[in-house]
């Protein structure tokens, strides 16, 4: 659908020539191809399978400035409730859970006025809640566009800079103890396994529900309860539609000791980014350091492919997890996650979250479990 920029507010001085919705993909492929930050969470085969996964609507849209440079919004729209009527009804979001954050595209990169100019024009949708995340690079530029009724929360992330390659990263960056850990599992007789065709798709898929299975035991929960959260969270046809693109040259990894997985990663490169996108491993085999070999030959895989990035991802404030990453040389650095909203969404999502946290506790006090073990 092709639409012009609203000018009741913006008059003829406004920077937008047209706004097209859905954007189209040719356009949409060289404005990433001119964006130095762009990452595969922004890519049209990345968009294409969350739209397919999720059925949600494609709400993309293309900026074209008087200037000459175009702006890339991947966004999708879902419905609030089954049966809403959209959009008055809907919720739209640079890309859904569990497909990461999206984010603006730009030509040249992007701008805090970019920013400024396309979160205002969304102030102007119909849908209850807009949300739209910047990756860490890119968000001191969103933090100095944030118009006057949007809001903006910061998102704790791990990041590992691979400049100087990897010799570089190993010898400087990675903690004496990390890379004592990675030799005592090369030491350890395990086989690992990068396939990049989507065919281990099903093996990781099912280490992840062994992975689920084993954390029953501190969460408190039944084991069928927490395996149906389990696929609901991370349903299965995410790692088939993603592991199974050509376009988007995933890495699926597994680590397998005795014929046996104990481990696996999935990964991906594009342009300076390379994005640590799920990582599971079975902690009765802890003793291998199945994780660290993945993540070291993963690292090595990045700096190969001129990645300049390697994200961990966030850790969920979880104490282990975040020096485990900091033991690989990651630092923490800030993502941002704006919202353009016409009711307070982002609070009912909070007290969602919270109100689950909270029933699980109180179902593994029931239980007598403590969380320990």
């Amino acid at each position: 659908m092709w639409a012009r920029p609203d000018t009741r507010e913006r008059g003829s001085r406004s920077p937008v020539s047209e706004v097209v919705s859905p954007a189209p993909r040719p356009d949409w492929e060289a404005v990433l191809a001119a964006d130095p930050a762009a990452s595969v969470f922004q890519t049209p085969a990345w968009f294409e399978a969350a739209t397919a996964v999720t059925g949600a609507r494609d709400a993309s849209r293309l900026y074209v400035l008087r200037d000459g440079r175009r702006l890339v919004l991947p966004l999708l729209r879902r419905r609030l409730l089954p049966g809403a009527p959209l959009p008055a009804l809907s919720l739209d979001e640079g890309l859904s859970h569990p497909f990461g954050p999206g984010g603006l595209l730009a030509t040249d990169g992007v701008r805090p006025q970019d920013v400024r100019l396309v979160l205002s024009d969304l102030r102007r949708s119909p849908a209850l809640s807009t949300r739209v995340t910047a990756m860490f690079d890119v968000a001191g530029q969103f933090e100095a566009g944030l118009p006057v009724g949007a809001h903006a929360t910061p998102l704790r992330v791990h990041v590992l800079d691979l400049d100087g390659g990897f010799a570089t990263v190993w010898a400087q960056r990675f903690h004496p103890s990390a890379r004592k850990a990675v030799r005592r599992a090369e030491r350890a007789g395990m086989t690992v396994v990068r396939d990049t065709t989507g065919r281990l798709a099903p093996a990781f898929y099912e280490l992840y529900l062994a992975w689920t299975a084993e954390r029953t035991s501190r969460t408190g929960l039944p084991v069928p309860v927490a395996l149906a959260l389990a696929r609901r969270r991370q349903p299965p046809a995410v790692f088939k539609a993603l592991a199974g693109s050509p376009a988007l040259g995933c890495r699926t990894w597994l680590a397998c000791h005795e014929g046996r997985p104990v481990a696996g990663l999935v990964t991906f490169a594009q342009g300076t980014h390379a994005i640590s996108f799920r990582s599971y491993s079975l902690r009765e085999h802890r003793a291998l350091h199945a994780s660290h070999l993945l993540k070291r030959l993963a690292i090595e895989d990045a700096c190969e492919a001129g990645c300049r990035w390697f994200s961990l991802g966030m850790s969920g404030g979880v104490a282990g997890l975040e020096a485990f990453k900091e033991s690989l040389g990651a630092t923490p650095r800030w993502a941002l996650d704006c919202r353009v909203e016409r009711l307070p969404v982002h609070r009912l999502e909070r007290g969602r979250d919270q109100a689950v946290a909270s029933a699980a506790a109180a179902l593994s006090r029931v239980r007598g479990d403590t969380g320990g073990g």
